[in-house]
């Protein structure tokens, strides 16, 4: 309570079942805990007063660790992380910049044509994690039943979570050694998930279709590849304003909102020029371009001489 006070911590809470289960150990005068490596897939930790455990060996454990935390997630599952921050990815020293647009049908488009999706749960899955919550609203609470299937339905979304997690690892890390700056938008991603619910006296609009709609911004991973790229590639991360960047022509520069034909497609109204949405969006944020709501020009950096054909949109 006193740093709550301090407004140094967050509100203590009382003590839950499934949450926060775990406990850390800390060497003691410097001593680093015995940790050995049985075969290339396992290894073993020492606990105190409980002996040599086996663990999943996913990485080499770095020298000097002094600390490590035993946890349990809701889903069942033991995990042990051992207290020690990597190093960043160091810079290819190409030159070469890449434009990250992020969106829910296609997770991350960059401005070299790759469209990219964070993977999820399968049809299958999706289908038994409706029955398990169907499942789960008519169970009993506090039965031995019920708690069996709310463990199944957290194995079934830590199973989404650890693929979406894994997606945002390897294409943050892929991206760090490609390129020497990366450039996305600069998105209010908890403004944008709000609820739309509303309130007793002011209900919201469309409140189902604007939970879909947060659903699907979660499920891209669009904050955790954020702050990934953010940790892996310090320094060498640009946002830029998102202002018009899906209505502008990578091409000729022209802005109308009636190039972008679908989703998908993007045909510029003056020159022609033709390619995914996406992609054309992600070519005007590796330009540094943004366009603001004036219709004026803005771009990091040096001003750029040459001219731009602008249009007002509504």
């Amino acid at each position: 309570m006193t740093g709550f006070f301090d407004r140094t911590h967050g509100r203590p809470s009382w003590r839950k079942a499934g949450r926060d289960e775990g406990f850390r150990i800390v060497g003691q005068r410097g001593r680093q805990w015995d940790v050995r490596r049985l075969n290339r897939h396992w290894g073993q930790v020492r606990i105190p007063k409980v002996g040599w455990v086996r663990f999943r060996w996913s990485r080499p454990v770095p020298k000097g660790v002094k600390s490590f935390r035993i946890t349990r997630d809701r889903a069942g599952r033991w995990h042990v992380a051992f207290a020690h921050i990597p190093g960043p990815v160091p810079a290819p020293g190409n030159g070469e910049v890449v434009g990250l647009d992020r969106g829910v049908t296609v997770s991350a488009a960059l401005s070299t044509g790759e469209l990219l999706t964070a993977p999820g749960l399968s049809q299958s899955e999706r289908r038994r994690l409706a029955y398990l919550e169907r499942k789960l609203a008519g169970g009993q609470r506090g039965s031995n039943r019920r708690g069996k299937v709310k463990t199944a339905i957290a194995r079934l979304k830590a199973r989404d979570a650890d693929r979406r997690k894994d997606w945002c690892e390897k294409l943050s890390t892929s991206l760090a050694r490609r390129f020497d700056i990366i450039r996305l938008e600069e998105l209010n991603i908890q403004g944008m998930t709000r609820s739309a619910k509303g309130t007793l006296e002011a209900p919201g609009r469309n409140v189902a279709a604007k939970a879909g709609l947060n659903r699907g911004i979660h499920r891209s991973g669009w904050g955790l590849l954020a702050r990934r790229l953010e940790q892996k590639a310090p320094g060498r991360v640009e946002k830029i304003s998102p202002a018009f960047t899906s209505q502008r022509c990578s091409a000729c520069g022209l802005v109308d909102r009636k190039s972008r034909e679908s989703q998908a497609a993007f045909r510029c109204t003056a020159c022609g020029y033709a390619c995914n949405a996406d992609v054309n969006a992600a070519r005007n944020i590796a330009a540094g371009r943004a366009v603001t709501a004036r219709g004026g020009h803005r771009e990091p950096g040096p001003v750029n001489r040459e001219p731009q054909l602008l249009l007002p949109s509504a």
